[in-house]
């Protein structure tokens, strides 16, 4: 959606306190092409970049982006116990205006995911295990993601499925189906708008719904303050779950940072000290030198 090379990195340290909890560590990175775009204003304004990409000036004068491209890249590390996963997948969008303050973006990733099974972790009953013994405790398999986001100057909505391609998982070469774990599609719909108290304070309500048969679904609401385009507050409900605290920091036209804390609110409450996540961003081949992503919702 910006028209510099994005690139964030982020490390989430799961329910602390709790012995092989989630540990996730991550790097994501988007490059847009489109001459129009690419050597154009990141925020499609033709007086270049005085506005500040929360204010009032800014939504009043926007325009939507030329049509573009956005290529890009997702590595994701998660340990939880004896289970290591990875995914590594390229990503493609393309964005369209389809009024003159209204884009819309097409987006595909595809890559793999691999599963390892480190067994030296495993206190079995029965040394011989079949679901264990003589397995495939390491495997890849092919992954894909499709999506459509929509954006303007102060609201956005998205649609998405992941793990499209359902896999069979199972460490046991056995024909026995008890042993065996399937993967299956996970659909998010999300959506915000911004809000402002004045011309230097917007509010940004946003909610991300998630659909994973055949658990309940769930759902985030979340709510951020920003203050111009430096510093900004927030905070989330997590239903069944938690409620969590966090800010973000725009340090200058190339870093930015973000911090959040949960405080678990179900049962897993008695033994867990909460979840810490931060995330680092940079913004590379940023000529406008903006401090802030116009579209950071």
């Amino acid at each position: 959606m910006e028209n510099y090379i994005d690139i964030k990195t982020g490390y989430r340290s799961q329910w602390t306190g709790l012995q092989g909890a989630p540990v996730t560590s991550y790097i994501t990175g988007s490059i847009p092409f489109g001459n129009d775009f690419v050597g154009g204003d990141a925020a499609a304004l033709s007086g270049g970049n005085e506005a500040n990409p929360y204010s009032r000036l800014y939504t009043q004068n926007y325009e939507a982006s030329a049509p573009h491209h956005g290529i890009g890249f997702m590595a994701i590390s998660d340990q939880a116990g004896p289970i290591s996963t990875t995914n590594l997948d390229i990503t493609y969008a393309y964005h369209l205006g389809l009024s003159s303050t209204f884009n819309l973006s097409l987006g595909v990733e595809a890559g793999g995911n691999h599963v390892s099974l480190n067994t030296s972790m495993l206190t079995l009953e029965n040394p011989l295990d079949p679901a264990i013994v003589n397995g495939n405790n390491s495997q890849w398999k092919p992954d894909l993601g499709v999506g459509i986001w929509g954006y303007s100057s102060n609201y956005f909505f998205g649609v998405s499925a992941l793990q499209v391609l359902s896999q069979n998982r199972y460490f046991t070469t056995s024909n026995n189906t008890t042993s065996q774990a399937k993967t299956v599609p996970q659909f998010f719909v999300a959506g915000g708008v911004k809000l402002f108290l004045n011309e230097d304070v917007t509010l940004m309500p946003s909610t991300l719904v998630k659909f994973i048969s055949p658990l309940p679904v769930t759902y985030d609401i979340n709510m951020k303050m920003t203050f111009r385009d430096r510093f900004w507050i927030g905070a989330a409900y997590r239903n069944g779950d938690a409620i969590a605290g966090m800010f973000g920091l725009n340090i200058s036209s190339l870093i930015n940072i973000g911090y959040s804390y949960d405080y678990t609110t179900s049962a897993l409450r008695t033994v867990s000290n909460g979840t810490h996540e931060i995330v680092l961003g940079l913004m590379l081949n940023n000529h406008d030198h903006l401090i802030a992503p116009p579209h950071g919702f």
